[in-house]
């Protein structure tokens, strides 16, 4: 079982629409992480210029043509470019949705917000990236905001499950700042994670790789390291979750966040001493993915939001009441 709340506000949408957002909104976590999946393909593919041109595939057409000389990689990058309207779609119908259907419940906004605004950069970013040919750094900024995006997505499930009242804490502050530092800590291993598939083999064009010109054995020990102390951060939130936190829920997401963490080091440090074949750096990425769902659940734990009671009417003022007569006579 997945340790999301269950304090959804009720309101006045009907069951049946209630359930239809809150699958729309895992439809949207779900091709966000397609879309990493796909990003993923085209890079380990050497696919990433088989459309040389942005926005069209190649000049004066959007889609690939015959003439062309990128061969079979033209498709699998149009894929991914096609993969990118489907999520820009249900973005937008998150918006209209939660507009139409879920008007009070105004925590759901700013992930929405965020969702948005993020395709629309990560749009620019993967156009930057064709016109600077696969540029390491480009592509390393191109799935990060893929990640953030994935966060806020998760953030957007998490948020449809709580109730609407002022957040309270269900762990200690100093839980919460082992949690805040792990986060922080899992942005470090990310981004090192970037600049070693940036020195690696998987440019994402297999004609002109276009590299970091770091050692590809330094960085991956950095990257190593940083991995070793983000465990350690996680270790130490899960135990005091068991020890003093509130709720059950803050323990089992952060056990969650351990387990993925543990899989993925474990497909790190063997796709690295198998020279980092292509199938294992595709499951790498998509566990990069669920730990990025995982770490973003647990620091949501680490707060209650109950459903708002309704409120109470106020008492009369005493000089409205009637007194009540007097009996004794």
């Amino acid at each position: 079982m997945l340790p999301l709340p269950d304090s959804r506000p009720v309101q006045s949408e009907s069951p049946v629409t209630g359930r239809w957002l809150s699958r729309l909104f895992w439809l949207n976590l779900v091709v966000e992480g397609l879309i990493v999946l796909s990003g993923g393909l085209v890079r380990l593919s050497g696919s990433g210029l088989g459309c040389p041109d942005w926005p069209d595939c190649v000049s004066g057409s959007l889609i690939p043509v015959a003439h062309q000389a990128q061969s079979w990689h033209k498709f699998v990058e149009f894929g991914n470019r096609t993969l990118t309207g489907l999520v820009s779609i249900v973005a937008v119908a998150l918006l209209v949705a939660v507009w139409r259907w879920a008007p009070y419940r105004k925590g759901l906004r700013l992930p929405v917000a965020l969702i948005l605004l993020g395709i629309a950069v990560q749009a620019v970013v993967g156009g930057i990236s064709v016109h600077l040919k696969l540029n390491p750094f480009i592509v390393a900024a191109h799935f990060l905001i893929s990640m953030v995006l994935v966060a806020a997505s998760a953030w957007l499930v998490w948020r449809d499950r709580e109730g609407d009242a002022p957040p309270k804490p269900t762990a200690r502050r100093e839980v919460r700042l082992a949690a805040y530092a792990a986060s922080v800590m899992g942005a470090v291993v990310l981004v090192l994670g970037t600049m070693v598939t940036g020195a690696g083999p998987h440019s994402g064009d297999a004609t002109q790789p276009a590299r970091l010109h770091i050692d590809v054995r330094s960085i991956a020990w950095m990257h190593a390291d940083s991995v070793m102390l983000f465990c350690g951060l996680v270790v130490a939130t899960w135990l005091g979750c068991r020890l003093v936190a509130t709720t059950r829920r803050s323990a089992k997401a952060w056990l969650l966040v351990l387990v993925v963490t543990a899989l993925q080091g474990i497909l790190g440090y063997t796709q690295y001493f198998l020279g980092v074949p292509s199938p294992l750096v595709e499951l790498h990425m998509l566990g990069a993915t669920l730990l990025v769902i995982a770490l973003t659940w647990g620091v949501l734990s680490l707060r209650e939001r109950t459903q708002e009671s309704p409120a109470e009417p106020a008492a009369p003022p005493a000089r409205d009441r009637q007194r009540a007569p007097d009996r004794s006579r």
